[in-house]
């Protein structure tokens, strides 16, 4: 079912929302880098358990806000300047997070336009909702303690170097031809913290929230999104827009993710003109015939609504983010293939 969004908005209202901002674009990505410091600063100046502890929430909510900001240059929308817009995405969102920009591009473009139906490359990761809360629970515990991100790694590092019938040679030139950019930022941003004398920040709050936070909230993204939603073949209903407080936002939900239903009807519509585009809606009445809901929690429970127990293979269901995006994140292995 397609819907034409002029019969909600008007044109006027249309050119409001869709317009991009080269210094919102560039500030936005800003923010996500300044809180990702100023955590690390933080522990710096007061090290101890509870800044630590506070600063992988914060930092590894930001990193998933990296590939959110990602996300929009996917579209094109993060920036006027299409130069700028691919510039921030690759170098300062998709490469720190070992992803990449133009991988991740016309695969999430798919999504986009079979969502929710059996074309859907991201279809796999929302058909096996509802599970039970154990199944839920158990792979949790994997994100919190890094199974989920050692799993995607080992498999990235695996097929980037991986060519068959080639020699030593060949696979280093592939595999650093794909990972050598995200691995030369990464070292970059291991070398900048050595050489203030703080080496250890980058393992305490850059590795541990990339293997632990990150993973985990990548997951609630990607059940908040897109599983067990009303109507796979409504546009208005085969995503989900879930209201989030400062607190959510700041830990789980950054950079306006939360307004899945109006991106998937407006796509061309940056992130930051996303809860402008949402008021205008609602305020038209449209609100009622959207998937809303008040909080992730309410999507949690809806999500593990199945009965404990019988035969269930819900643990072979693949991981949040391993080669999928769910609509924003992340082809964890980067090929000529992928918002």
């Amino acid at each position: 079912m397609s819907l034409n969004v002029h019969e909600l908005l008007s044109a006027e209202e249309i050119a409001v929302v869709r317009q991009r901002s080269d210094a919102r674009g560039v500030w936005c990505v800003a923010h996500a880098w300044l809180v990702i410091f100023g955590a690390m600063a933080a522990l710096i100046w007061f090290p101890n358990p509870l800044v630590w502890a506070i600063g992988i929430v914060v930092v590894g909510c930001r990193q998933l806000g990296l590939a959110i900001l990602m996300h929009d240059t996917a579209h094109g929308v993060l920036t006027n300047n299409r130069r700028l817009n691919d510039a921030l995405g690759q170098w300062f969102c998709a490469w720190p997070v070992f992803t990449d920009l133009y991988a991740y591009r016309p695969y999430h473009l798919t999504h986009h336009r079979w969502t929710q139906q059996a074309n859907d490359p991201d279809l796999v990761l929302s058909a096996p909702f509802p599970i039970t809360r154990s199944s839920l629970r158990r792979k949790i515990v994997r994100d919190l303690t890094g199974q989920t991100t050692f799993k995607q790694r080992v498999a990235q590092f695996r097929s980037a170097f991986k060519l068959k019938d080639g020699t030593f040679l060949q696979r280093m030139t592939k595999g650093f031809g794909r990972l050598g950019p995200a691995i030369a930022v990464n070292v970059a941003l291991f070398a900048a913290l050595a050489a203030i004398g703080q080496w250890h920040v980058f393992f305490a709050l850059w590795v541990v929230p990339f293997f632990t936070w990150f993973p985990m909230i990548t997951r609630i993204r990607n059940i908040a999104e897109h599983a067990v939603v009303p109507d796979n073949d409504d546009p208005m209903r085969n995503a989900r827009t879930t209201k989030a407080n400062f607190l959510w936002r700041a830990a789980v939900a950054p950079y306006w993710v939360n307004y899945h239903v109006e991106h998937h009807l407006m796509m061309y519509v940056p992130c930051y003109n996303l809860p402008k585009l949402h008021a205008m809606l609602v305020a038209k009445g449209i609100g009622p015939r959207m998937e809303l809901q008040p909080d992730y929690l309410t999507v949690l429970k809806m999500a593990t609504s199945k009965p404990e127990g019988g035969a269930t293979n819900d643990d072979e269901t693949p991981e949040a983010g391993n080669n999928h995006g769910a609509g924003i994140a992340f082809n964890t292995t980067p090929r000529a293939k992928r918002g």
